[in-house]
This record gives C-alpha cells, sequence and structure tokens, in this order.
C-alpha cells in the first residue's frame, strides 16, 4: 500500500487517458453551467483532519431503536444483542427472585441474590444488605463502643475519686440472711451466663480493633470461633436463669416508699449519707425493670431469633439483619446498665459480693444500706431467716 503523500508515476499512455478523461468532465461541466451569471459559492467548511471524538453515552446501539427496548425481558434482548444480560442484572439489582426448586419452607429467599431496596433508621435508601451494613458500621459499633468505654471511664473516676462505699458502723456479729440458696444459685447462674454472653460478643463486635492486631490472624480466628459458640449455647441459659430471676424477686422490686427520694437524691453517692430503702433500692429497682425484664425481653427475644429458634418463623436476610440491629443495641445498653450493678456489687460497696457470696449480711450493713428493710425484719414483719439452713459459725437474728 502506497503512502498518500508519495507521488504517483505512470507511463506515457496513462498520462494521455488521464487528460483525456480530465479534459471530457470539464467540458461537461461548463456545458451545464447556467448561461446567466450566478453569485459565488459560499465556501465550503473546511474538514477537520483526524479522528473525531464521541461521548460513549452519546452512542446507542442500533438494537436500541427496537420498540420496547428498555423493558425487554432477557430473552428478546438475547434476539437483538447476544450477549447482553443487562435485563436479568436489572433484576437481580431490584430484588426480583428466579427460579428456583428449592422449597419455600427451607430455603424463603433462593433465587434471590441481592434484596430490594429499604431504608433502615440511620442508613440510606439502598439494597438491605448494604443499609444493614452502614447501621452496623456507622452507628451500632462506634457508638456501641463509646457508650461501654464512656460508662466504664466514668465508673473508674468515681472510684479514683470515692473509693469503696465502706461499712461506718462495727459489725454486730449477728446475721440477717439476704439471699436464699436458691435465689443465690439463680443469681450466679444468670451472670455467669451474662458474663460469657458480654465477652463472647464484644469479642466479635469489637475485637478486630484491638485483639487482631495483637494476636493475629490465625489465633483471633479461633477465638472468635470458640467464643462464637459459646454465645450461641450461655444463650438458652440466660433466657431460663433471667425468667426465674424475674420471678424470685418481681415481690421486692416492686415500687414502695422512699423510691422517688432514693432516685432524686441518687442514692446518696456523692454526699456520702445512703438514703433509706427497702431490701432493694430504687437504683436496683431500675436495673431490675429497665435490664431485667425490658431489655432482658428484648435480648432473648432477638437472640432468638438469630439463633433460630422460634418456629413458625420465616427466617429471611431481612428478618435476621432487623434482629441483629435490635440485638446489638439492646446489649450494649444491658451492658452499660449491669456494669454499674456488678460495680456496686463487688468493689464499689463493702459487704454487698459477701451478701451474695454466702447469702448473709452484718446487722449493721443491712440498718445502713437498707435501713426501711432492717426495721421491717426488726418489728418482725419479715423473717431474720428465710431458708432452713443455717450458715455454719454464724448467729442469725431472730
Amino acid at each position: 500500500m502506497r503512502h498518500p503523500t508519495r507521488p504517483i508515476f505512470l507511463s506515457g499512455a496513462s498520462r494521455v487517458a488521464g487528460l483525456l478523461l480530465a479534459a471530457s468532465c470539464l467540458s461537461s461541466a461548463w456545458a451545464q453551467a447556467p448561461a446567466t451569471p450566478s453569485a459565488p459559492p459560499a465556501a465550503a467548511p473546511a474538514a477537520t483532519a483526524g479522528i473525531q471524538s464521541a461521548n460513549i453515552m452519546d452512542v446507542k446501539p442500533e438494537a436500541s431503536a427496537e420498540p420496547g427496548y428498555a423493558s425487554q425481558t432477557n430473552g428478546e434482548r438475547g434476539k437483538v444483542q447476544p450477549g447482553n444480560n443487562a435485563p436479568m442484572w436489572r433484576q437481580v439489582g431490584a430484588g426480583v427472585s428466579g427460579f428456583s426448586s428449592l422449597p419455600p419452607s427451607q430455603a424463603p429467599e433462593a433465587g434471590n441474590l441481592i434484596q430490594p431496596f429499604v431504608q433502615y433508621p440511620g442508613s440510606s435508601l439502598t439494597n438491605a444488605g448494604e443499609a444493614w451494613r452502614q447501621v452496623r458500621n456507622n452507628w451500632l459499633i462506634p457508638y456501641g463502643g463509646a457508650l461501654l468505654l464512656i460508662v466504664l471511664g466514668a465508673i473508674a473516676l468515681f472510684y479514683v475519686s470515692k473509693g469503696t462505699i465502706k461499712q461506718h458502723g462495727a459489725n454486730t456479729g449477728r446475721k440477717i440472711e439476704r439471699f436464699t440458696p436458691f435465689e443465690r444459685s439463680a443469681h450466679w447462674s444468670n451472670a455467669i451466663a451474662f458474663c460469657i454472653l458480654a465477652i463472647s460478643g464484644i469479642v466479635i463486635a469489637f475485637g478486630k480493633y484491638f485483639l487482631l492486631p495483637v494476636l493475629g490472624l490465625t489465633l483471633f480466628g479461633w477465638l472468635s470461633y470458640a467464643l462464637k459458640n459459646l454465645h450461641n449455647f450461655a444463650g438458652p441459659v440466660f433466657a431460663v436463669s433471667l425468667v426465674i430471676i424475674f420471678v424470685t424477686f418481681v415481690r421486692d422490686n416492686l415500687p414502695s416508699r422512699g423510691d422517688l427520694t432514693w432516685l432524686l437524691k441518687g442514692g446518696g453517692l456523692l454526699s456520702g449519707k445512703e438514703v433509706p430503702s427497702h431490701r432493694f433500692n430504687a437504683g436496683e429497682k431500675l436495673v431490675f425493670w429497665a435490664g431485667v425484664f425490658a431489655l432482658g425481653l428484648v435480648v432473648v427475644g432477638s437472640g432468638f431469633v438469630l439463633d433460630k429458634l422460634l418456629p413458625g418463623l420465616s427466617y429471611e436476610r431481612g428478618t435476621m439483619q432487623i434482629a441483629h440491629m435490635v440485638h446489638a443495641a439492646a446489649t450494649v445498653l444491658m451492658m452499660a446498665l449491669f456494669i454499674g450493678h456488678i460495680y456496686i456489687g463487688t468493689i464499689g460497696m463493702e459487704g454487698a459480693y459477701q451478701g451474695m457470696k454466702t447469702g448473709y449480711v452484718d446487722e449493721t450493713w443491712a440498718r445502713e444500706h437498707h435501713e426501711y428493710w432492717a426495721d421491717d425484719i426488726q418489728a418482725g414483719r419479715i423473717p431474720a431467716q428465710r431458708s432452713e439452713a443455717t450458715a455454719p459459725g454464724q448467729t442469725v437474728r431472730v
């Protein structure tokens, strides 16, 4: 192929033939020209050299001229544009379920790759899987973790500034049975299950931020898997013990005189003089009704959904996503509430842990921390010994 700018050399005969052809064309054009003079023709636009650019979004395939192109099915599109599966992927993105031979009772979402668009609280309007991810990563993880750290920090500051709440009077040696063996066994079963659930839940939710860099991927993966199984087994134990706790202690956690005063004065934690209360003060009642009853009901119910323990429920992805968000929010609030309860029951108050460990407290302790309860025992309205067995080496007040 010759270069277009390279001159072409012709033979003599070819030159003559070319000249004759050119003359013939010129004479024909002269003969057909009008006799009267006309205005000179307008200058033709100069041709632009090179390849012209084009916006690919403005270039449509010829098949787009077909009637109903935008609404074609995948089979119809395959006839005009073989290999173009746009209609199928458009349906996939819209959450349309395809055909599946699996029964809906076993696989209710078989054939559905991408969920339809929703807007969960705190997410944008997008497909349900992405909306759940936004809620978890943008709200539950950062704000839930921050709440737990704030509670731990506040308790640490209070302990450093105030220390353990001491018993002011001397022990009398006369013991009052605060918790029966059955009550203590129910409490410790619930407490142990709660600790397993809380620790495993924290590692599963936040572990990759503070444990993964330390342990490495292999060890952290093994630990997460083990704690996940512990979490699933401890959940039902926690649920059963929570019901027993509620039935056992509900009577002494009903509202009574002095509760509002206790709340308004903050239990006397800042003043140093504890406000009189019955067997359980208003703070303990708040933990009971808000943590054990309300949050416990939400946590256990959503946990049963995640474990697929509720019969007759269709366990679709949307159901599990909502259950997870509810479960995560409720458990963080429960942990924040129970952290304060654990603090007061251990290092926060002198003699409180012994009461749950042995079941007995000294008469002085009862009067200083639960004055109305001590008065009821002294008046004989409540027995000082409620179980049959007496702790060895202890003199029970009668």
